[in-house]
């Protein structure tokens, strides 16, 4: 049986986990945009981005990171009370991933795609997205995994068969990709196993929007 919540929690809820899941296929388009040579760049997961790419790529993954931390405050007030303490450490660990994956893209958006697209680069390479090379890059990857470790403890928050025990799997197999994402900058390939997340976690946001749409309501407002 689905747990009973206010409206508000309810409609928070089922918006960010709606908007969640738009703004991570959103990316995944231009992801696939990106490294199929499309967006001007030399295709792969290798080469960086054009200005266009940037603003293509990091505008969704913006807004994803407000969108995925109220997803997870929306999670952590479903929770049981004996499982709260997993709600807020997914908490804890999705406002870490919002911090430092929103200082990359905001970087990327307002400080260095601007310069790529006047052609001028010079005295700013520090802060160049490069793919497996790069500062910001280890930044993002480390923002990433706080993700997955946040997904992954609050997986531990559905219970039972069902719509619940869907997510859990989703939830779960997103953590999993902890690996593939912080040890890729040693072994490249690994990217591609951290690419499932555009099955996992679209996949996970999407049933938890299901999720909120069909619980209980309580009187409150």
């Amino acid at each position: 049986m689905l747990p009973t919540v206010s409206p508000l929690n309810r409609r928070v809820g089922f918006w960010s986990a709606l908007f969640s899941a738009f703004f991570s296929i959103a990316y995944i388009i231009a992801q696939l945009a990106e490294w199929a040579g499309i967006l001007g760049s030399a295709g792969g997961p290798e080469s960086s981005s054009t200005a266009t790419g940037i603003v293509l790529l990091l505008t969704p993954s913006l807004f994803l990171g407000s969108a995925f931390l109220i997803l997870m405050i929306s999670v952590h007030h479903v929770a049981a009370p004996a499982r709260k303490i997993f709600g807020h450490i997914a908490v804890a660990f999705a406002t870490a991933y919002v911090v430092l994956t929103g200082l990359v893209y905001y970087v990327q958006l307002t400080f260095v795609a601007p310069r790529i697209s006047a052609g001028r680069i010079d005295g700013i390479e520090m802060f160049l997205f490069t793919p497996f090379d790069s500062f910001l890059y280890s930044v993002d990857l480390m923002g990433y995994n706080f993700m997955s470790l946040s997904t992954l403890f609050a997986a531990q928050i559905f219970t039972g068969d069902g719509l619940p025990k869907l997510i859990r799997f989703f939830l779960f197999a997103n953590g999993l990709l902890l690996p593939f994402l912080a040890l890729q900058i040693y072994y490249h390939p690994l990217i591609w196993g951290g690419s499932l997340w555009a099955i996992t976690f679209p996949g996970a946001t999407i049933c938890l929007a299901l999720f909120f749409r069909r619980l209980g309501i309580t009187t409150e407002a």
